[in-house]
């Protein structure tokens, strides 16, 4: 576990699992500044994933939650995250279909499960606020096929998905923020409606857009989410438009804003909060090429689109806490990239070559054979956490950011 040659980047392994950390916008930090990481691990003879809790040495302290594996596991592991006082973590169980959200006391170990499902959670613990992520691998996010019996609501019942509020002892009801209701008050309605109509023409009456919401992000300080409104990754043998729309609501989902559009023909893909909690960035259409992807910067309500970097790789970027000039950012192909980026001059600071495809050419979809890197800064902007696939195992590395 010692870090050789003075490189700021050292392997964190765990024998004889498959581990990830949860997504690039949840801190896998214990917020006890212990160095603590909080992982998801997967053992593919047995059909099992379960949580670990390491030591910053490489150490299993604490492992629970053993569930089925499914797609989704290879992409965000069970959503695993920390409550905002350390003392409990929340993660995924169930299945795609029906899932489940579970609450672990970690001094206790006691544990209360509710049906609902999270994409982690929020920053003040509870309520959780969700779409249903079934409803995405459903519209063929995890395989490319569109299987709507595999949906836990049928896309067409748009009152009955969207986003739900989940909380422990609470009696989880209709969605708190419907898809029907998002549909109805889009500035883009009409045009959504005539795809719709189109759509009806080749496919039969019974058919409509796989519209959702999901996606949901939230700032560091719990005040305001991101969420996504449409399907960007739905089946390309449906002939449906790629329906990418990025609202932002403040926690009670009164003030609503549509902040970004990503439709019809428009690059752009994975956004997230800046540390100021006002701004999100993320993958966009270069301003002066919009056909071209750019890193780009927006304020919660749309205004103020701008250009940061040329990086255009479509990854997972995000900036520093303690530095908000820092960004880091991961790269697709064989073996991928994570670079950190100096956004004042948009020049390269450090790069890192990372495996991340195993065996050749992986299947398509989420599977053991392909990780991608979700760089993870911590709270404190010290460290970064990203997953590599250096064989069989995938194994997280932890990155020294003063080292860089």
């Amino acid at each position: 576990m010692i870090r050789e040659s003075g490189e700021p980047i050292r392997p964190i392994p765990i024998p004889d699992r498959w581990c990830i950390h949860s997504y690039y916008t949840v801190d896998p930090y214990a917020p006890d500044g212990s160095g603590r990481l909080l992982l998801a691990s997967g053992r593919e003879e047995e059909g099992i994933a379960e949580v670990l809790i390491v030591s910053p040495d490489g150490r299993v302290l604490d492992r629970f939650g053993r569930t089925g594996l499914h797609a989704g596991f290879y992409h965000t592991g069970l959503w695993q995250t920390w409550s905002p006082d350390g003392g409990c973590v929340y993660y995924q169980s169930g299945t795609l279909r029906r899932p489940l959200i579970v609450r672990r006391r970690l001094s206790t170990g006691e544990e209360s499960i509710m049906e609902g499902d999270m994409e982690g959670a929020p920053p003040f613990g509870e309520p959780i606020l969700s779409g249903l992520m079934g409803m995405l691998y459903a519209a063929g996010y995890g395989n490319g096929l569109y299987c709507p019996e595999a949906a836990p609501v049928p896309f067409r019942r748009r009152e009955a998905h969207g986003l739900f509020r989940f909380e422990f002892g609470s009696e989880s009801g209709p969605p708190a923020l419907s898809v029907a209701d998002l549909l109805a008050r889009h500035p883009e309605r009409e045009r959504l409606v005539q795809s719709e109509r189109e759509l009806k023409r080749r496919l039969g009456e019974e058919e409509g857009l796989t519209l959702m919401a999901y996606c949901v992000r939230w700032n560091r300080s719990g005040s305001r989410m991101l969420f996504y409104f449409g399907n960007h990754c739905v089946d390309p043998g449906r002939g449906e438009p790629r329906l990418a729309y990025v609202w932002t609501a403040d926690r009670e989902l009164r003030e609503l804003h549509l902040a970004l559009d990503l439709s019809y023909g428009k690059p752009g893909l994975h956004w997230s909060w800046h540390p100021d909690g006002e701004h999100l960035i993320g993958y966009g259409p270069d301003p002066e090429q919009p056909e071209r992807l750019c890193l780009a910067q927006v304020r919660y309500d749309g205004s103020g689109y701008r250009k940061i970097s040329k990086h255009g790789s479509g990854g997972h970027p995000s900036i520093c806490p303690a530095n908000h000039d820092l960004l880091v950012t991961d790269t697709y192909g064989n073996p991928g990239v994570v670079q950190f980026i100096d956004v004042r001059s948009d020049s390269e600071i450090r790069s890192f070559v990372l495996p991340r495809v195993y065996g050749g050419t992986p299947p398509a979809g989420r599977n053991r054979f392909l990780v991608d890197h979700h760089p993870a800064f911590s709270a404190d902007g010290r460290k970064v956490l990203v997953n590599t696939l250096p064989g069989p195992l995938a194994v997280v590395n932890e990155i020294d950011v003063a080292a860089i």
